[in-house]
């Protein structure tokens, strides 16, 4: 037991606190620290510093040459225009859809909500592209978003399927139909792919102006 304690006194909060700058590390801070260690501590309310293995494995999504780029282009705008249309178009289109299945009435306006949902998909992957080009230097694929745009390949293969079904004649109204619902639902599983990572580059550099703030004030 006695051995335990002079563990604890060698690694207590006071004596780590000595080695680095900036706010005390508290022993609520050190306690935080071994439960639930987070990259951006200063966001999680902790004022322990990163450890090693934390600054290895934290790794940005925008260097900052990229963020140069991303704020610099039109392409941003126009992604940033096109995302929630594209969500106001799904959103319209699912009523439709379900409607149709609801009742059985209805069925070429929401037919047709689909091919105008996939027209705008379209659309917004080839000017995605472009700007992942212009930030990232990769049409595709680009490790920031890598597996982003692996599902948003399964999310075009669905809705080109509902194009090629529904011209050709292959699948009942029915079946046309819950093939729109799955391809919806991988939309909505690429969506939040794609809003939670920018949040987290939102917080991300948001807690970066945080840290170097305290920093400059432990100066």
């Amino acid at each position: 037991m006695e051995n335990t304690l002079d563990g604890w006194q060698e690694r207590r909060p006071g004596r780590i606190a000595d080695t680095i700058s900036g706010p005390r590390y508290s022993a609520v801070d050190w306690v935080l620290d071994r439960i639930a260690p987070c990259p951006w501590t200063a966001m999680a309310g902790s004022n322990a510093p990163l450890c090693q293995s934390q600054r290895r494995t934290a790794q940005p999504l925008y260097t900052p040459e990229q963020r140069t780029r991303r704020d610099s282009t039109r392409w941003t705008l126009v992604q940033g225009i096109l995302a929630p249309v594209q969500f106001a178009v799904f959103a319209v289109s699912l009523v439709l859809i379900l409607r149709y299945l609801a009742t059985g009435t209805g069925y070429p306006l929401a037919a047709a909500s689909v091919v105008a949902k996939t027209l705008v998909l379209y659309l917004i992957m080839v000017t995605g592209s472009i700007w992942e080009k212009k930030v990232f230097g990769k049409y595709l694929f680009a490790p920031a978003f890598y597996w982003e745009d692996m599902v948003s390949m399964i999310v075009i293969a669905l809705h080109t399927l509902y194009l090629v079904e529904l011209f050709s004649g292959a699948a009942s109204a029915q079946q046309l139909m819950i093939l729109a619902i799955a391809a919806y639902t991988t939309y909505v599983v690429n969506a939040a792919q794609f809003v939670l990572k920018l949040r987290a580059a939102r917080l991300e550099h948001q807690g970066g102006h945080t840290l170097r703030f305290i920093g400059h004030g432990a100066d």
